[in-house]
């Protein structure tokens, strides 16, 4: 398992909590407060970083080559890849406007592997795989004119090859189908749970300190669930499942 560690950085501390509002705050700050979980992280071997849909005092962080490559990959010496999704849609103002703009300023960055599909679907209106090759064209026009380059995706290539020659995919590149019996079991349920219980944060905003809201009453007639996740099982189990 490849570990991933997201989102770099700053987006705990956004403005009213959005995540792809700005962080202002100065670089001490920065460091002190919003950097030492990547930097643990990063002791600790994580294999990948994604870059956070956020802003720093006003320069979106998927643009920001000084945190990305500067401070991430040349000071701190992170050597494995560091990827997106979506964020370098919203470079440009509004977003979408300039996707070649907007692949220019993500690479140049620091950005190594770009979920292409995405950054296009918005520009020609479709989900379809088939927008891969304007990205195609439009990176390799871009090295050709030396606008990215060859360097920058030298680099790219190197940090991903070397997360995939870490983790074996050259050698073993499929999973072990003998043990795909196990998926689902009451083992991993059991430590699904856990994982549940140790994560889940549970706010009370009762309006009164000394009424507070939670627990429930156990003698209330009704209890109001409200919200776009609140009929969706699809939203309810996370937003990577398909339905």
């Amino acid at each position: 398992v490849a570990a991933c560690a997201k989102h770099y950085v700053g987006d705990g501390g956004t403005t009213k909590s959005s995540i792809e509002n700005n962080t202002v705050i100065d670089l001490k700050g920065l460091l002190s407060i919003h950097m030492p979980a990547y930097l643990d992280s990063i002791r600790k071997v994580v294999a990948t970083i994604i870059v956070s849909y956020s802003s720093w005092n006003g320069k979106k962080m998927h643009a920001n080559r000084d945190l990305v490559t500067r401070y991430l990959k040349n000071k701190i010496r992170f050597k494995s890849f560091i990827s997106y999704w979506l964020g370098i849609d919203t470079i440009t103002s509004p977003p979408h406007a300039n996707c070649s703009c907007s692949v220019q300023a993500g690479v140049l960055a620091g950005i190594d592997m770009l979920f292409n599909f995405v950054c296009f679907w918005m520009c020609c209106r479709s989900w379809s795989l088939t927008t891969s090759p304007s990205l195609l064209m439009m990176m390799t026009f871009q090295v050709m004119n030396n606008i990215i380059p060859m360097s920058r995706i030298n680099d790219a290539v190197k940090r991903i090859l070397r997360v995939k020659f870490t983790v074996g995919l050259f050698e073993n590149p499929l999973g072990d189908p003998s043990i795909v019996n196990q998926l689902g079991s009451q083992e991993h349920g059991k430590l699904a749970r856990e994982a549940v219980r140790k994560s889940l944060v549970l706010l009370k905003n009762g309006k009164y300190p000394n009424k507070p809201l939670l627990p429930l009453p156990k003698k209330a007639a009704k209890i109001l669930v409200a919200g776009n996740h609140a009929d969706n099982l699809g939203d309810q189990c996370g937003g990577w499942t398909n339905t």
